[in-house]
């Protein structure tokens, strides 16, 4: 093959006349424009890293500070006090150097460290800036002296144009609640969930704690928070995640949804084309992106920077299977991506000649081994259920058949990609004469496909279908659902709207026919290891089965008119789930509602319980048939303590990782404690979380409705219990995402999905009665239709 041909460098052989060497100048040429390509990236790192590391100043203030000193000692003013004379004296003393250029050389020294300890000062100011939260507490549009003030600090301690880095060493350091108030907290969370004497024990567990081993307990974590730079998140990312042995697919792993109603282009190969080139435009190693990526902005004029820690491991980052623990292993830098299709693995080289593949260059690729008829090998069609099954087999597995040789050269390819790729022989989306069943299976797809066609390893697998729907599946370990969400709609944004595709449904752009074919991965599998994927396929495979999935969009009415009555959307959505819940069970559940703690330095997440005394008050008021204004008045009390608990969880005086450390703790010091053993054992019957839209500039949504997606949902947390994800989209849908398990009889997705729709019916027709019936202009919009 040709193509093989070129990616030798050389040839020799050996003659009676000797040693004929063959030089490939088009080799040659190819590694050297790959090595400029990584020199380069490696110059980009390091002017980042001075960049990032000199914030809030700039480099070049380092020569300003030096010309103001040089300047006034000129004038014949000391401005160092003393100081350059001291140092002058202590330089190392040369006959080469006169004393003219000591002095010099004496005042650039102090100049510079005037220069850093300008920059920590700035530093420092800034990190105890970024600690004031009270700003979220106060009203929209009502802003107190206090937050005005520092406002305008801010402005002044933020330097101008920092990269994506560039807050990191700024932000403050997650705070330690005190035991007083973290134990009071979770007493009155669990109140609504317990009758009198269920609740009187409780309390005295808590006392007895509170009294006597928690305060041990929390000296060790004041002292891990003055140490490392986030005292949860390690220990988050070791023991929810790492640690666990059992499956993480459907258990661990999410997904994201493609647009909800059109499809760019039919074409499998032309939608990857596009998706694969923005994926890589994407990742900072291409472009270093600015900040405010990974920011929020609810003052207006005033933006306030978020960890940007987490998106360091998008790319080229795996999840490696221990016996006893997991890791994560990142990678820096990954020119290429794996392929699966039909059974084989395949490896794909995005860059030539140091450029990044144009989408029509990359579409050709994937034709390429759309089109290849090459068999998958003995035993490697099903070899990623390894990767859905069980983790200590699979770390077994991994030790003994893929630490050496062929297996382990494959194996190395698939994790140290930049991200892992299947191209599905199914078609999925919003389809056919019965939508809503389609939507089900498209979600079921993403989240587990047919257990052995994703690598549930990688921190990303994106799933091109036969007839151009896509969507990820993302493993949960190296970081949170709104990271990679920010990728995957920049990804959807620049595969539509700024790439394009032309009149027949191709990427646009023309093919370099010279691209060296996509390298097929080799694999040695025997027979022992093809009997542990089965084991592994069976496991993974009765757990998919298991899972019962509804995904709905709910276009009746959106945050549109819920702000009309003056209630925050995400707190009306916490309501309607508790009243759903209620109506369908009879009783209130421990509910989970995730929050980020982005805030601050690494921070993740934090738990909201959004089951609370007050929303169980409105409900049972509510369903127990008391007057209009009494029920409106408890609403507004749950929704206001609601929005009260979710801002205290942002701000890190949230109750859950709190508990959890303790308990951590408890387990190191080898102390049982009855209560945090109790509180962590309690089951989350009912766990939330919303995906929002952050890059809304993005998206169009009110001119061209149609491109929107659905979001994205995770399996059920407990086995009795509903996982449920919604994403409020524009003014008028709302889209969720509902997982339970068939094998337990008291739940079902699709009837708790009808008790949601019927929920939020009830709460506007509560709030404003005069809202629930659709206005003209809605009537007159232009429904949008469904794919066929």
């Amino acid at each position: 093959m040709a193509e093989a041909h070129q990616a030798v460098a050389f040839q020799f052989t050996v003659t009676p006349d000797g040693i004929d060497l063959q030089l490939s100048h088009q080799a040659l040429t190819e590694i050297y424009l790959s090595g400029m390509r990584s020199w380069k990236k490696r110059i980009v790192r390091v002017k980042n890293s001075v960049i990032t590391g000199v914030y809030p100043a700039s480099p070049s203030s380092w020569l300003f500070v030096v010309i103001a000193i040089l300047a006034t000692m000129y004038t014949r003013s000391d401005p160092s006090m003393g100081l350059i004379a001291k140092i002058q004296e202590h330089l190392p003393v040369s006959q080469s150097m006169s004393t003219q250029c000591q002095a010099v050389v004496s005042a650039v020294l102090f100049s510079t460290m005037l220069w850093l300890m300008l920059i920590f000062t700035m530093r420092l100011c800034l990190k105890q800036l970024l600690s004031y939260h009270r700003w979220m507490f106060e009203q929209h549009g009502k802003m107190s002296t206090t937050t005005k003030i520092w406002v305008a600090l801010v402005r002044i301690f933020s330097g101008r144009k920092p990269l994506l880095y560039s807050y990191q060493g700024s932000l403050p350091n997650l705070p330690v609640p005190t035991i007083k108030d973290t134990v009071k907290r979770y007493l009155e969370s669990v109140r609504p969930l317990m009758d009198d004497k269920e609740y009187e024990r409780m309390t005295k567990l808590a006392a007895e704690f509170e009294s006597s081993l928690g305060n041990r307990l929390q000296w060790y974590l004041k002292l891990k928070a003055l140490w490392a730079s986030n005292y949860v998140s390690d220990w988050w990312e070791e023991y929810v995640y790492l640690r666990g042995r059992g499956p993480i697919m459907v258990n661990s792993n999410y997904y994201g949804m493609d647009f909800l109603y059109v499809t760019p282009t039919p074409i499998q190969a032309a939608r990857a084309g596009n998706s694969i080139h923005s994926f890589f435009l994407y990742r900072p190693t291409s472009t270093p992106l600015l900040l405010h990526i990974y920011m929020i902005s609810r003052i207006p004029g005033t933006v306030i920077p978020l960890c940007a820690a987490q998106c360091e491991r998008i790319f080229n980052t795996t999840r490696i299977p221990g016996e006893e623990t997991d890791t994560v292993q990142h990678w820096q830098d990954s020119d290429y991506i794996v392929v699966y299709h039909k059974g084989r693995y395949f490896r794909l080289r995005v860059y030539q000649a140091g450029r990044l593949l144009s989408p029509r260059e990359i579409e050709f690729q994937i034709q390429r081994i759309l089109d290849d008829p090459s068999p998958p090998s003995k035993g490697e069609a099903k070899l990623g259920a390894l990767t859905a099954g069980d983790r200590i087999p699979w770390a077994k597995a991994r030790t003994k058949y893929f630490s050496s040789g062929v297996n382990k050269r494959s194996l190395d390819c698939i994790e140290k990609a930049a991200f892992f790729v299947t191209l599905d022989d199914e078609e999925q989306g919003m389809m056919g004469d019965d939508p809503a069943a389609s939507l089900d299976r498209y979600a079921k797809s993403l989240l587990h496909g047919k257990c052995y066609d994703r690598w549930f390893d990688k921190s990303f697998t994106v799933v091109y279908y036969k007839n151009g729907k896509n969507g990820i599946n993302a493993e949960h370990s190296w970081a949170d659902a709104p990271v990679l969400a920010h990728v995957w709609e920049y990804t959807l944004a620049n595969d539509s709207f700024q790439l394009g595709y032309n009149a027949e449904g191709h990427c646009k752009g023309d093919v370099d026919p010279s691209l060296p074919r996509p390298v097929k991965l080799s694999w040695e599998i025997p027979p022992e290891c093809e009997e542990q994927i089965a084991q592994s396929l069976a496991v993974a495979q009765a757990l998919a089965d298991d899972v019962d999935f509804h995904v709905f969009s709910f276009q009746e009415f959106g945050k549109g008119k819920v702000k009309k009555c003056r209630v925050s959307p995400d707190g009306f959505i916490q309501m309607a789930l508790q009243l759903a819940y209620f109506r369908e069970r009879g009783t209130f559940c421990l509910t989970y509602e995730a929050s980020m703690t982005r805030l601050f330095r690494e921070g993740r997440t934090e738990t909201v319980r959004s089951c609370t005394n007050e929303s169980s008050a409105f409900i049972r008021a509510l369903e127990g048939g008391e007057a209009t204004d009494v029920c409106k008045c408890l609403f507004r009390v749950a929704s206001e303590k609601h929005q009260l608990l979710y801002r205290l969880a942002m701000t890190g005086a949230g109750i859950d990782r709190h508990l959890f450390c303790l308990y951590v703790v408890s387990k190191y010091l080898g102390v049982e404690s009855p209560f945090l053993k109790e509180v962590l054992s309690e089951p989350w019957r009912l766990s939330t979380s919303q995906t929002p839209i952050q890059q809304v500039e993005l998206f169009d949504i009110e001119n061209h409705p149609e491109y929107v997606s659905c979001g994205g949902g995770f399996g059920p947390v407990a086995d009795d219990g509903y996982g449920v994800s919604y994403c409020v989209l524009g003014e008028n849908m709302i889209n969720f995402h509902i997982s339970c398990k068939h094998s337990c009889p008291d739940t079902d997705a699709h009837k708790f999905g009808t008790q949601i729709r019927q929920a939020l019916r009830d709460l506007l027709k509560l709030l404003s009665p005069n809202q629930t019936e659709p206005s003209k202009t809605e009537e007159s919009q232009p429904k949008v239709k469904k794919e066929q």
